[in-house]
């Protein structure tokens, strides 16, 4: 007994913790690089990535995604291994193109890959072995063009490329002769918005067309049953409805009909934001969708990825769930048959007690708990030593940690491959005797969205986060967030529910709920039948809601449940909406 926790204690503060994972939490945990555009850091310097597409590539996870010289490769969905490789090619005149917004496919036993351009000047790629970064030209100028290009390999063979980013134009497709990769005939349009049908294609956070009107952008392709369902992202990336929607068809290249609500959305939570992804397979034959997550603090453009659980139902509708998905999800392989289930773990110090070592002017040590990645706080420093200390108010269950790092005066420009984090977490029950609890003070990888499971829960009531190391800038934190179970009661059941849909906009309704004494958080779920009520809501706080994001011609069916520390309610009896 004794070898059995001294070995424990060993394998906590080695920092190889995350091998023995089963779950993930959401924003995924990459070595994100910098935004590498001087411009696009008027309010300071920050990580920056979107636009991700995953592919299943000899039985390994492939990861893309925008202006990140190289991708990211994993065996198991939770260790994600950078591969530098610059697709670039000088051309006119010396200037070089990086990959943005990329199209991935697979062709018979290759993997193809190409960067949005609206010029014929971009390389299209090919490997047989990306796991060791070798690569070389397909086809030295891709003629066709494209800007968020996306391929799709049918089964009889037959290679497709969809593509469009506008507020104005549809998305596009066309099929490729597989030798040549020229397009066969005319490219076609797809499907461009309907926001006078459907609410949440909407621009602006309040989806009211403010000051623009919505793009369609981020196209990608599944096959599933004989039938094709085409999605895209909208209505805008800065946005917390930013979500990617599905049309469903018999051609791959036409004749679509839209499911009337999103298939990733998540308008609330920690990390908001699910649009412009892709959809892929798993070694268990499961689907995942990863997509864009959205920050959009420093820039417009400062984003994150996130990866969800998803598939298709008896009626072949597919559907993507979001809900609990910025807490702790299983990985595949761990969440038995239903793949990518929510782990269980509650979040225990939402807007609980914060004590901290110093404060940078008005980035107040409460913004690491209140659940939202915009906000953050920020010590006056990066030096060793400055820490954050969180109270959960009682004695809990702690099974797990995600530590989200803000960026508060960053000094870089692009990808580093060479920086990282350096920490020390220590548990505590009465705040006076403090036990190590996680030990990476040895670390040398570059991890902005830490996320550590616990090999075995332990008893906590309070957590301290202690800085070793800063890759740039200050020692910040957007959220420290500590799951498990506080032990006590959980929430009741939501009484009663009001969905007021609004007579002449049938696309909005106003939503307001009795609210429950010991909840802090909501799910509202919402569809348009009662037994797919695939789409969810975060709302913290407030027992009210002005929803904006339904298709007009649709009845709507709602339920809801509230949440603490301790668990989630039972949901209300499913109401319909007229």
């Amino acid at each position: 007994m004794k070898l059995k926790y001294i070995l424990f204690f060993c394998f906590l503060c080695s920092g190889q913790v995350k091998a023995q994972q089963k779950t993930y939490c959401n924003p995924v945990n990459l070595d994100y690089g910098y935004t590498p555009i001087p411009n696009f850091t008027e309010w300071g310097k920050h990580r920056a990535t979107a636009d991700p597409v995953i592919v299943n590539y000899k039985g390994d996870f492939y990861l893309f995604s925008t202006n990140q010289w190289g991708y990211w490769w994993s065996s198991d969905m939770l260790n994600w291994n950078f591969v530098s490789k610059k697709f670039l090619r000088p051309w006119n005149g010396g200037v070089y193109d990086e990959l943005c917004a990329p199209a991935v496919g697979i062709v018979g036993d290759t993997m193809i890959v190409f960067g949005s351009t609206y010029t014929s000047k971009f390389t299209l790629w090919m490997s047989t072995n990306p796991k060791a970064n070798e690569w070389k030209p397909l086809v030295d100028s891709f003629d066709i063009g494209g800007w968020d290009p996306a391929f799709f390999t049918d089964d009889d063979g037959r290679l497709y490329m969809y593509n469009g980013s506008s507020n104005v134009f549809p998305l596009y497709g066309v099929e490729l002769n597989r030798k040549t990769f020229q397009p066969i005939g005319t490219r076609k349009e797809m499907y461009a918005l309907q926001g006078w049908r459907y609410g949440w294609q909407r621009f602006g956070e309040l989806m009211d067309n403010t000051f623009l009107d919505a793009f369609i952008e981020g196209a990608a392709m599944t096959k599933h049953n004989g039938k094709y369902y085409l999605q895209y992202g909208a209505p805008g990336t800065e946005f917390s409805g930013y979500a990617d929607g599905v049309v469903v068809g018999d051609n791959a290249l036409g004749g679509f009909t839209p499911q009337s609500d999103p298939l990733s959305s998540k308008m609330g939570g920690f990390s908001r934001g699910a649009g412009h992804g892709s959809t892929f397979m798993d070694n268990q034959n499961n689907y995942w969708h990863v997509s864009t997550s959205i920050v959009c603090v420093k820039n417009t453009f400062e984003r994150r990825i996130g990866i969800w659980p998803a598939g298709f139902d008896k009626d072949d509708v597919m559907w993507c769930n979001t809900a609990f998905g910025d807490y702790p999800q299983y990985l595949p392989g761990h969440g038995g048959k239903d793949h990518g289930a929510f782990a269980g773990w509650y979040l225990l110090n939402y807007k609980k007690p914060v004590t901290v070592s110093s404060t940078l002017g008005s980035y107040y040590a409460n913004n690491a708990v209140d659940e939202s990645i915009k906000t953050y706080w920020s010590a006056a420093t990066a030096d060793k030593g400055e820490w954050i200390q969180t109270d959960l108010g009682k004695i809990s269950t702690v099974n797990a940690i995600q530590i989200n790092y803000a960026d508060q005066d960053a000094a870089f420009l692009g990808k580093q491959t060479t920086t990282y984090h350096q920490y020390k977490l220590y548990y505590s029950v009465d705040g006076v005797k403090w036990t190590v609890l996680i030990d990476k003070s040895n670390n040398k990888t570059d991890v902005p969205h830490d996320y550590v499971e616990l090999p075995a829960a332990v008893q906590a009531r309070y957590i301290k986060l202690e800085n070793i190391h800063m890759p740039t800038g200050k020692f910040a934190i957007s959220g420290l967030r500590v799951f498990g179970n506080g032990g006590g009661a959980k929430p009741a059941a939501v009484k009663n529910m009001y969905v007021l849909r609004t007579e002449k906009d049938k696309r909005s309704a106003y939503i307001k709920w009795n609210p429950v004494d010991n909840a802090f958080a909501y799910n509202i779920y919402y569809g348009t039948a009662p037994d797919k009520l695939y789409s969810c809501i975060m709302v913290h706080d407030f027992n009210e809601y002005w929803f904006k994001a339904m298709d007009s011609k649709k009845t709507y069916y709602f339920t809801i449940e509230a949440i603490n520390e301790n668990g989630v309610s039972e949901k209300m009896k499913t109401i319909t909406v007229e």
